[in-house]
């Protein structure tokens, strides 16, 4: 799993699926062949989600869901993009926010598999 640095995959992602959900946004984007292999991931919080230390914290969460989810349901050739809301990613139960992860997942993935 490699995580997504640049602002151009961000966008990339950003303009591709959505799947929110009550505690994060996620985006999934199905790269092109030629494009990097393997599964991306990358995570951002806006300052709507409040100072450095919520921003970091809920970034945190972020990571720690994504990495026990992603790599049992994401796919390889996916860009995945979490973003965390104010007040509701830090707060979240982090149980509730593995499975929303998953449902989001589903979500993105049925959309796209016809």
């Amino acid at each position: 799993m490699q995580i997504l640095q640049k602002r151009s995959d961000f966008l990339l992602a950003a303009r591709a699926g959505r799947a929110p959900c009550p505690a994060f946004l996620l985006q999934a984007r199905k790269r092109r062949s030629g494009e990097a292999e393997g599964l991306r991931v990358g995570f951002t919080c806006s300052k709507k989600v409040g100072n450095a230390v919520a921003r970091n914290r809920a970034k945190r969460r972020l990571r720690e869901i994504a990495r026990a989810v992603l790599p049992e349901l994401g796919r390889d050739g996916w860009d995945y993009v979490l973003i965390g809301r104010a007040e509701k990613t830090a707060s979240h139960d982090f149980i509730a926010l593995q499975q929303d992860l998953r449902q989001a997942l589903e979500r993105v993935h049925g959309k796209y598999a016809k």
